[in-house]
């Protein structure tokens, strides 16, 4: 069981005014309370990825991110990553790989394992290399919010992560859609060029396709499975 020594944000609430809705205060707590080499963001480098490496840059200006490169992704999402590097310089930005490469995973589990079982592609590619990212630290970040699907609509500020045995934050539960392109437009913040093109959810290019359901701006991932997730963010309970 996880034990947590503080718990003040449990009693929080966010002021619908304020052009952040209580991220910024998350984040000066979770800086504040974990030392640099104790906390990481795992970043998607999505649109709310971009957001929340504005609002972490202005509480802490060499926070470590990592992006799970899974070798498979768009190359669209690699220009955004050079992109992000160039205007925040001084921030930890790396990519993690997994132990297996897409060749050993071909003679391993044949053609296109992401096409026959997306949820063994998933944690050879993505939940296995986070489990080693969080191996040696407390708590992670992640850009959940309760609006994205029915997965996440209870996330709290402070989760219990009973999948990886640690305390995960999420500044961002109480924003909306319009909420995150607001706040990158007003902050002049250059993104995926993927979301131009239909791509609200940019995950690896052979599992992401583009959204025609503006009501579930998830549906493009893993079209025609029965999957929400990845496997990186079940098994969380909120505090």
């Amino acid at each position: 069981m996880l034990t947590y020594d503080r718990w003040e944000l449990d009693t929080w609430t966010f002021d619908e005014s304020t052009e952040t809705k209580g991220a910024l205060e998350v984040l000066d707590w979770a800086y504040s309370t974990y030392s640099s080499e104790d906390i990481v963001y795992a970043c998607s480098f999505g649109i709310e990825g971009i957001v929340l490496i504005d609002l972490i840059y202005k509480v802490n200006k060499t926070a470590k991110i990592v992006f799970l490169d899974t070798g498979l992704h768009f190359q669209e999402t690699y220009d955004c990553i050079d992109e992000v590097q160039n205007r925040y310089p001084t921030l930890n930005i790396q990519l993690k790989q997994p132990n297996v490469s897409l060749e050993e995973q071909k003679e391993k589990f044949g053609e296109a394992l992401w096409k026959r079982d997306a949820n063994q592609c998933c944690y050879i590619r993505k939940v296995g290399p986070l489990e080693e990212t969080l191996q040696n630290v407390t708590s992670w970040i992640s850009g959940l919010r309760r609006e994205q699907s029915p997965t996440r609509k209870h996330v709290q500020y402070i989760n219990k992560d009973e999948r990886f045995k640690k305390i995960k934050i999420c500044p961002l539960i109480h924003w909306t859609w319009k909420d995150i392109w607001r706040y990158c437009h007003n902050h002049q913040l250059s993104y995926n060029v993927l979301h131009n093109k239909g791509y609200p959810s940019i995950g690896c290019a052979p599992c992401t396709n583009p959204v025609f359901n503006e009501d579930d701006l998830r549906s493009g991932r893993w079209a025609g499975q029965a999957k929400l997730e990845c496997g990186l963010h079940v098994n969380t309970e909120g505090t």
